[in-house]
């Protein structure tokens, strides 16, 4: 098969319990398919017994004869496993609140190509980042939440996400606790971002952290789970800063790792290169 027929990539993510034959089988399979692969890694997790393995291959073969070709292989296995184009942009949601750095980064970063999603809707609770949708081009939703309405708030949400087919939703600083529901319906689905000083602190961190002198600021993104700001992690940066910064430089450079932190989650995760493993991510970079 010539270079110029292997004009298709796809990339395989799969996970499974470990066991011996895994990549022969794949590899067989994908042969047969008539693929090429370009990229391959894997991992075993001693934690688990899980397998992992994300392999990019080239090929002339249609989408439906890989899959064809790898469905008898995830059913010996028992994997849970997709198939996607590379570079086929991830339909994605963006929720803030007032604060726009997280939002107003992954907005410049899709625009410039950065980052392989597509952005149909923003949604808030607040007017305040409006003007920045219209900038970009992007519908707008508000939609207010209060202890009365927050159930029919999230059916609003649920049906935005139905309409435009959301593939994954970005908490781009959206300052509303999602329900237990909802944060299941959204498993491996939703990234959350928060600050990490250290030692920790409790919000807002940033007045007690300066007053004590602290030394690392970071973020941490993750995944949207029930538990508040403990589901797994994806990526996390911390930096250094002194004595010599005032409070207001403390904000600044938080809020410049939070949005470098989140865009890498998010690259990561539209590039399928994130798999879960229980609590943990298994991340091929």
């Amino acid at each position: 098969m010539s270079d110029e027929q292997l004009n298709q990539a796809y990339v395989v993510t799969l996970s499974c319990p470990d066991r011996p034959g895994i990549v022969h089988a794949v590899a067989g399979a994908l042969l047969v398919a008539g693929c090429n692969i370009t990229d391959s890694q894997q991992y075993g997790s001693p934690a688990t017994g899980n397998f992992f393995m994300r392999v990019e291959v080239t090929t002339a073969a249609a989408k439906a004869e890989l899959k064809a070709a790898l469905e008898p292989v995830a059913e010996a296995f028992g994997m849970q496993w997709s198939l996607n184009a590379v570079g086929q942009k991830v339909r994605t949601l963006l929720m803030a609140s007032t604060s726009a750095h997280c939002l107003n980064d992954i907005l410049f970063q899709q625009r410039s190509g950065t980052l392989p999603i597509e952005i149909p809707a923003i949604v808030s609770n607040h007017r305040d980042l409006a003007g920045l949708a219209e900038f970009y081009g992007i519908p707008f939703h508000y939609i207010p939440v209060t202890p009365d309405t927050k159930a029919q708030a999230e059916d609003k949400l649920r049906a935005i996400m139905a309409e435009h087919d959301i593939e994954l939703t970005v908490l781009a600083r959206y300052m509303q606790i999602i329900s237990d529901d909802l944060c299941a319906e959204l498993t491996g689905k939703a990234i959350n971002i928060h600050h990490s000083f250290l030692p920790s602190f409790k919000a807002p961190a940033i007045p007690p952290g300066h007053a004590r002198g602290v030394k690392l600021i970071g973020a941490t993104a993750h995944y949207v789970t029930a538990a508040l700001d403990e589901g797994p992690i994806i990526e996390q940066e911390v930096i250094r800063v002194d004595h010599a910064r005032t409070p207001e430089q403390f904000v600044q450079m938080g809020r410049d790792v939070e949005g470098r932190t989140l865009a890498q989650a998010v690259q990561w995760h539209a590039e399928h290169r994130v798999l879960l493993d229980g609590n943990r991510t298994v991340v091929f970079n």
